[in-house]
C-alpha cells in the first residue's frame, strides 16, 4: 500500500511538472515546390521566418538587403530576417544553375507587438490593425478623440509617419453650453450743502453790505435766499429756508440735502449645442451704428454689437472629459459716458467679458470669472478759514459721499447631448394662441384662452396639478 501511494504521488508530480513547463509555438516556415507557383513570404520587421525547399539549392540572392536578410541553415533551409518594411525578392537556384523559384518577401512592421501593447493601453476598445503596403492601417470605433489619439501615438512608434487613421469616435459628441451671468449693483450717494446769505445797511444808510457762501450749489439758492424763495431749479432732494433781520441786515440761510440709493440686477442665460471641435456663436442683442469718416472725406457707418455674447469651441476628450476654449460677454449701451461730435450725440458701451479655456466633466459647473469692485469717494468743500470754527463753520462747509459696489458672476455647466423628437420640445409660443374676433373685439382678450394640444406645451397643459403636492418628511 506505502508502495502504491508513492508511486501515485511521483506520477502527479510528473503530471505537474510537465503541465507547467512552458510551451513553444513552431516556428514559421514556408514551403518551397519545385514547378508550383510560390505565395508571398510575410515577414515582420526585426523577426525570421524559416523557408523550406523540397529540392536542395546550391545558390540564393535577395534583390534588396536593405529590406531582409537571408542565411543558409543547410541545402534546404533559409532563415529570412526583416530588416526594414518593403517588398524585394528571394531567389534560389539547383545545383545546375536552374531557377527553384522566386520568393516575393513582404517585410512590415511587428504588428503583432503592436496589437498586445494596445490591449493594454486601451483595453476594450474595438481598434483593428491591419498592414498596408509598409505601413499600418488603424480601423474600427473608439469611445474618445483621447483614445483615438493614443492610439495614433502608439502607432507612430511602430511605423513612424506611415499610419493610416480608419477609425471614427463614437458616444456623444454633441455639446450644451449653459452660461450665467449674474451681475448686481449697489449705489448709495449722500450730500449735504449750506448757503449764507447777508445784505444789508449800516450807519444811518450810508454803508452796505453785501455777500454770501454757496458751497456745492449751482442752483442759485444765495440769490433767492432774500426772496425767502425755494430754489427754482435744485439737484438735492430736500432744501430748508431760514431767514432773520438783524436790525438793518437780513440773514438768510440755506441747507440742501440729497440722499439716493439704487440696486441693478442683471441676469442672462444663453444656452448653446455645438459639435465637438466645431465654433458655435450666440448673440442676442443688437448692433450700435457708429458714424466715423472715410478716407475720401465722406461718413462712413460701423456697426458695433452688443447683448449677451457666447462663443465656444467644445471638445471631448475622454468619455464624460470635455474641453472648453470660451469668449463670453455681455454689453450694452452706456449713454451717461456718451460723447458729441459735431451735434451727433454717440453712446458709450459698459461691457464685461470673458476668455478662458476650462477642463470639466459632463454637468460640472465652473466659476469662470468673477469681479468685486467698491468705489467710495468722499469729498468736502469749505469756505477758507471760515470752514474750520467749529459748529459755525458747518454753514460754510458741503460734503459728498458716495459708494458703488458691483459683483459680477460668470458660471459654464456643459452638458453632452443627444438630438430628441421635435414633438417632446415645448416652444414659448406654444403656450399663447392667437385670440378669435369674437374674443378680442366682445371679451377684449388679447389671447385665447384654450389651452394648446399638440407638442410638449399641450402635454404639460393636459396635466393635472390639483391635489397636494411636494415632499412630505415623516418624523
Amino acid at each position: 500500500m506505502k508502495y502504491d501511494r508513492l508511486i501515485k504521488a511521483a506520477l502527479a508530480g510528473l503530471t505537474l511538472a510537465f503541465a507547467s513547463a512552458p510551451t513553444f509555438a513552431p516556428a514559421e516556415t514556408l514551403q518551397v515546390l519545385r514547378g508550383a507557383p510560390s505565395s508571398a513570404l510575410n515577414v515582420p520587421m526585426n523577426r525570421g521566418v524559416v523557408v523550406e525547399s523540397d529540392t536542395p539549392f546550391t545558390e540564393l540572392t535577395i534583390a534588396n538587403p536593405t529590406i531582409a536578410d537571408i542565411s543558409s541553415l543547410s541545402d534546404r533551409t533559409i532563415y529570412v530576417l526583416g530588416k526594414e518594411p518593403g517588398r524585394t525578392t528571394l531567389t534560389l537556384l539547383s545545383a545546375d544553375g536552374r531557377l527553384i523559384t522566386n520568393v516575393e518577401v513582404h517585410v512590415t512592421p511587428d504588428i503583432a507587438e503592436f496589437k498586445e501593447r494596445l490591449q493594454q493601453i486601451l483595453p476594450g476598445e474595438n481598434i483593428e490593425v491591419r498592414t498596408a503596403n509598409n505601413g499600418i492601417v488603424l480601423s474600427g470605433m473608439v469611445s474618445s478623440i483621447a483614445r483615438l489619439d493614443r492610439a495614433m501615438a502608439l502607432a507612430e512608434r511602430y511605423a513612424p509617419d506611415r499610419v493610416s487613421n480608419l477609425m471614427s469616435v463614437g458616444g456623444t459628441q454633441q455639446v450644451m453650453l449653459k452660461v450665467r451671468f449674474a451681475e448686481m449693483q449697489r449705489s448709495v450717494s449722500k450730500s449735504l450743502s449750506s448757503s449764507l446769505a447777508v445784505q444789508g445797511t449800516a450807519l444811518g444808510g450810508d454803508l452796505g453790505t453785501s455777500g454770501g457762501s454757496n458751497t456745492l450749489n449751482n442752483s442759485g439758492a444765495v440769490a433767492n435766499a432774500f426772496g425767502a424763495n425755494i430754489p427754482a431749479s435744485n439737484e438735492n432732494n430736500g432744501a430748508f429756508l431760514f431767514g432773520f433781520n438783524a436790525g438793518g441786515v437780513e440773514i438768510g440761510i440755506l441747507l440742501e440735502a440729497l440722499e439716493a440709493r439704487g440696486v441693478v440686477r442683471t441676469l442672462a442665460e444663453p444656452n448653446l449645442t455645438a459639435l465637438s471641435g466645431q465654433e458655435a456663436k450666440f448673440l442676442a442683442g443688437g448692433e450700435y451704428p457708429v458714424p466715423g469718416e472715410s478716407d475720401a472725406g465722406g461718413i462712413t457707418i460701423e456697426y458695433k454689437p452688443f447683448g449677451v455674447e457666447l462663443n465656444f469651441i467644445p471638445r471631448v476628450v475622454d468619455e464624460d472629459v470635455i474641453n472648453l476654449e470660451l469668449i463670453a460677454a455681455v454689453s450694452g449701451l452706456d449713454p451717461s459716458n456718451g460723447i458729441n461730435v459735431n451735434g451727433l450725440q454717440i453712446d458709450a458701451f459698459s461691457r464685461r467679458e470673458t476668455s478662458t479655456t476650462v477642463e470639466m466633466r459632463d454637468g460640472e459647473s465652473f466659476a469662470i470669472a468673477g469681479l468685486l469692485s467698491d468705489d467710495f469717494t468722499d469729498l468736502n468743500s469749505q469756505l477758507p478759514w471760515v470752514g474750520d470754527v467749529p459748529i459755525l463753520g458747518s454753514l460754510f462747509r458741503s460734503a459728498q459721499y458716495a459708494r458703488r459696489q458691483t459683483e459680477l458672476v460668470i458660471i459654464v455647466t456643459p452638458h453632452l447631448v443627444t438630438p430628441t423628437r421635435g414633438e417632446a420640445l415645448a416652444l414659448p409660443t406654444d403656450r399663447v394662441q392667437p385670440p378669435t374676433e369674437r374674443d378680442l373685439f366682445l371679451f377684449g382678450r388679447v389671447a385665447a384662452d384654450e389651452a394648446p394640444q399638440a407638442g410638449g406645451a399641450g402635454e404639460v397643459a393636459r396635466q393635472d396639478f390639483s391635489g397636494s403636492y411636494g415632499y412630505v418628511l415623516d418624523d
